[in-house]
């Protein structure tokens, strides 16, 4: 079975090695067929602590790291997390190998 995949916003990073993220879903109101926003916090796991409140991040479900965190951060603003930032260089910046 595939491991779930949420988007979500920061909106704490006081705990070390964890972030609250808070997804939210719409939902349609079974009477007035209105759409609505639900949301859910969820505590993922940050283990270089480079997420900030206010960063939208990708989180993957994962065995539990604790009681309430089973959930692991691996994309940042659009970046994997893993990969250093100065690595996505471009390559045309590499001088061509003479031959």
């Amino acid at each position: 079975m595939p491991r779930r995949v949420l988007t979500g916003r920061v909106t704490s990073d006081k705990m070390d090695k964890t972030v609250t993220v808070r997804v939210e879903r719409r939902v349609m109101h079974p009477l007035y067929k209105k759409f609505i926003r639900r949301s859910k916090k969820y505590a993922a796991h940050d283990e270089d602590n480079q997420c900030q409140p206010g960063d939208m991040v990708r989180i993957e479900e994962c065995p539990p790291f604790s009681k309430r965190k089973a959930w692991l951060v691996i994309e940042r603003n659009g970046t994997p997390l893993g990969e250093p930032e100065a690595a996505s260089a471009p390559e045309s910046a590499v001088p061509a190998a003479q031959g």
